[in-house]
C-alpha cells in the first residue's frame, strides 16, 4: 500500500467513513474468464509443468544447484524412519483436554519424512529412497483422515474422531493431497514397475478426500459459497482452494470434471478477494500473511502456469497492495507489527516474498525478499508444500541476484482496515481501528505498539500455543486476547466486547501532521457507560508520541483505568517519568503524577510460543486516575532517549 499523498482533513474524514465498512464485490477471476474460457485455456495432460521430469538428470542437477548435498543428506535420515500411527486416542486427546499437539506431532513427523525422502529421491535419481516413499505413502492411504483433530469438529457429529459418513477438506488434508498428487505425477512410472497398485492408490485417495468432496459439495465454510456479504473469509479460503487446484490439475483426467473444479475455484478465492479490503491489508497479521495473501498467489500463480497465462490478474492494484502489506509491517531486525495473533517475530520466507514481488511488478517485494535472504539461509524444503519447494529451487539464482532493500516510508495507511504505520527518526509506530471480530481476532480497537531502534517497548503480546480453547467460546478468558492486556483503556474499569459491532468510529489520519484520531468507545459494552472515547496518536519528527485521550461517560462508576503492555520491566525515574528500556533502545514515558496511580503487573510467560518471542516475562503498567469522573481528559508523552 503506497502512501497518499496529503490531503484535507475534510476529505480524509470522508474517505475513512465511505470505505471503512464496504469492500467492492469485483469478482475478478471470473470476470477475467468464464467457464467456456477456462475450458479452451486449461493445457491439457499437465504441459503446464516446468519443471524437469524425474529421468532429466541434468534438469534435476541443474535445478537443485549446490543444496544437491543437503538435500539427500536430510533424505537419508529418513532412509531408516519408522511410520509413526495416530491413535485413536491421539485425536481424542483435543476434545479431552483440549491439547492439539498430541495428535499433530506424529502426523507432522511423518509428513516431513515423506516429503525430505521425495525430494531426495528427485535429486539422486537412482531409486535408493523409492521403498521408504512407498512406504510413507501407503501408511498414508491407510489413514482413515488427513484432517487434524482441531479441525475434525466441523464434522456433524463435532466430535474429534473423524466420521466414515462425512469427508472433510482442511489445511491438511489439502496439503496432503497437493503433496501426494505432486509425488504421483513425478514418479508414477516408477511406482508402476513395483506394483501398478501404488499410483492407483494414490489417485484413487486423492479423488474420494478431495476431488468428489470438493465437487460435490459448496457448503465447507472456508469456501464461502454459501452465506451473506458478512460471512467471515480467512487465509483458509486460498489456501484449502490452492490444494483443490493443484489436486485436480495434476490428477483429475476428465476435461469437464476439471473445468467444472477450476472454475468453481475461481468463484471461491474471487470470495477472499473481495473480502479483504480494498486497501489489502492482512488482518489476520503477517504470520498468517503467507496463508493468506500468500497462498492467493500460489493459487493465482498455478492457475497462471496451468492456463498459459490467459488467466492472470497480477497486474491488478489491490493483488499488489495485498502483497506490499508484508514488507510495509517489518518494523526491522525479526520484528513486525502484530495485530491479532501474529507473532511480532517474523518477515516471511525470502524467496516467496521475491516471486510475489515479481508476479506483481514491486521492486519494493524483491528487495525485501532480498533482504530477508541476507538474515539467514532459508530452508529448502518448505513442510508439506511441494509446490513452493519447487518454486524455491526455480528462482533461487535470481533471488540471489537482487539487491537487498527495505521500504523506508515514513508512514503507511490503511483506510479501510484501519492500520496505520508511523516512522520518525528512531522510531516505529503502529496502532489500529478496525472491530473486534476480525480473524484471529483481538479485542484489540485502538491499541498500539511503539519501537525504538527496532527493539519493542510498548507491544502487542501475540497469541500462545493453540489448544481447543483458543478458536472455541472461551476465547476472550485467555489474557493475550483481552483488551487490558493491550495498550488500551478501562472505562469505568470495563473491558472491550468481541463481536462485530463493537468497533471504532470518526477515524481521521492526517499524513501531514502524523496524526491518527479515532473514537473507541463503540468497542465496549453498553454497562460501560462510554459515550466518546477519542484517541489521538501524533509524531513527531524525532520520535515523541503525544497520546490524547478524552473521554465522556454517561455515569462515573469507578476509576478509569489505562493498561500498557511493556517488553521489559519499567524504571520510575521520578513522579511522572518512567523510562522503558530494552538493550541499547529506551524511552521515558512522561504523565500526569497527580493524577495517576501507577504500578507494574509481571505477567509470566509459561508458554513457549510466547517465552520465545518476549523471554520468561513481559510488564503490565497500570495507570488509575486517582478520580473518579464522567468527563476528562489524559495526555501522555513517549519521548525516544537518542
Amino acid at each position: 500500500m503506497k502512501p497518499f499523498k496529503h490531503v484535507s482533513v475534510l476529505f480524509l474524514m470522508l474517505f475513512c467513513f465511505i470505505t471503512g465498512s464496504v469492500t467492492a464485490q469485483r469478482n475478478m477471476l471470473v470476470t477475467a474468464a468464464n467457464k467456456a474460457v477456462v475450458a479452451q485455456y486449461l493445457l491439457p495432460k499437465q504441459k503446464w509443468v516446468s519443471y524437469p521430469s524425474y529421468n532429466n538428470r541434468d534438469g534435476w542437477n541443474e535445478l537443485i544447484g549446490k543444496s544437491k548435498e543437503e538435500i539427500i543428506k536430510k533424505g537419508e535420515a529418513f532412509l531408516a524412519y519408522e511410520w509413526k500411527v495416530v491413535t485413536a486416542t491421539n485425536y481424542l486427546a483435543y476434545e479431552r483436554t483440549g491439547a492439539r499437539t498430541v495428535m499433530e506431532i506424529p502426523f507432522n513427523k511423518n509428513n516431513e519424512a515423506l516429503m525430505h525422502l521425495f525430494l531426495a529421491e528427485m535429486t539422486e535419481g537412482k531409486g535408493r529412497f523409492l521403498d521408504q516413499i512407498i512406504n510413507g505413502v501407503w501408511h498414508t492411504c491407510d489413514m482413515r483422515t488427513w484432517v487434524l483433530s482441531a479441525h475434525q469438529p466441523v464434522q456433524k457429529t463435532k466430535r474429534s474422531l473423524p466420521n466414515e459418513s462425512e469427508v472433510i477438506i482442511d489445511l491438511t488434508s489439502g496439503d496432503i493431497g497437493s503433496m501426494l498428487s505432486w509425488i504421483h505425477h513425478f514418479l508414477a512410472p516408477e511406482f508402476d514397475k513395483v506394483d501398478p497398485v501404488i499410483a492407483s492408490r494414490i489417485r484413487k485417495e486423492v479423488k474420494n478426500r478431495i476431488l468428489d468432496p470438493y465437487l460435490e459439495r459448496s457448503d465447507y465454510w472456508w469456501q464461502a459459497l454459501t452465506g451473506g456479504p458478512d460471512r467471515m473469509v480467512n487465509n483458509w479460503n486460498p489456501w484449502c482452494n490452492f490444494n483443490v487446484l493443484t489436486s485436480f490439475l495434476l490428477i483429475e483426467d476428465d476435461k469437464q470434471r476439471l473445468t467444472d473444479a477450476v472454475y468453481k475455484t475461481m468463484s471461491s478465492v474471487d470470495k477472499f478477494i473481495d473480502y479483504t479490503k480494498d486497501d489489502g491489508a492482512c488482518e489476520e497479521g503477517p504470520s498468517y500473511w503467507g496463508h493468506a495473501a500468500g497462498k492467493m498467489y500460489d493459487y493465482l500463480q498455478i492457475l497462471a502456469y496451468a492456463t498459459g497465462g490467459k488467466i492472470d490478474i497480477f497486474s491488478s492494484a489491490k493483488i499488489k497492495s495485498m502483497g506490499e502489506y508484508i514488507s510495509r509491517s517489518y518494523i526491522g531486525d525479526g520484528w513486525v507489527v502484530n495485530f491479532a495473533d501474529a507473532s511480532a517475530q517474523g518477515g516471511g520466507e525470502a524467496s516467496f516474498v521475491y516471486r510475489y514481488g515479481k508476479a506483481v511488478n514491486s521492486a519494493e517485494l524483491k528487495g525485501f525478499g532480498a533482504y530477508l535472504s541476507t538474515r539467514g539461509p532459508e530452508k529448502v524444503i518448505h513442510d508439506r508444500d511441494a509446490f513452493r519447494t519447487l518454486e524455491y529451487l526455480w528462482s533461487k539464482n535470481e533471488l540471489a541476484a537482487t539487491a537487498p532493500a527495505l521500504s523506508n516510508a515514513a508512514y503507511t495507511w490503511y483506510p479501510q482496515t484501519e492500520f496505520c504505520y508511523m516512522r520518525s527518526d528512531s522510531v516505529f509506530f503502529a496502532a489500529k481501528g478496525g472491530y473486534n471480530a476480525e480473524s484471529h481476532n483481538h479485542n484489540d480497537v485502538g491499541s498500539f505498539v511503539y519501537y525504538v531502534k527496532n527493539k519493542p517497548l510498548l507491544i502487542d503480546a501475540g497469541v500462545g500455543t493453540y489448544t481447543k480453547f483458543t478458536f472455541g467460546p472461551q476465547r476472550y478468558s485467555i489474557w493475550t486476547m483481552q483488551s487490558n492486556f493491550h495498550n488500551l483503556p478501562m472505562p469505568n474499569g470495563f473491558a472491550q466486547k468481541d463481536g462485530k459491532e463493537f468497533r471504532s468510529k470518526n477515524v481521521v489520519f492526517d499524513s501531514l501532521a502524523k496524526s491518527l484520531k479515532l473514537d473507541i468507545a463503540g468497542a465496549y459494552e453498553k454497562a460501560a457507560g462510554v459515550d466518546q472515547w477519542t484517541l489521538q496518536y501524533q509524531l513527531s519528527k524525532t520520535g515523541t508520541l503525544t497520546i490524547s485521550e478524552n473521554y465522556v461517560l454517561q455515569q462515573a462508576q469507578q476509576a478509569n483505568q489505562l493498561n500498557f503492555l511493556c517488553a521489559t520491566k519499567p524504571l520510575v525515574v521520578e513522579p511522572g517519568k518512567i523510562k522503558f528500556t530494552n538493550e541499547s533502545s529506551s524511552a521515558f514515558f512522561m504523565y500526569d503524577a497527580k493524577t495517576f496511580d501507577v504500578q507494574f503487573e509481571p505477567v509470566t510467560l509459561d508458554d513457549t510460543r510466547l517465552s520465545k518471542v518476549w523471554g520468561n516475562a513481559i510488564y503490565r503498567m497500570i495507570l488509575k486516575d486517582k478520580r473518579i469522573t464522567s468527563k476528562g481528559k489524559y495526555q501522555f508523552n513517549i519521548v525516544p532517549e537518542n
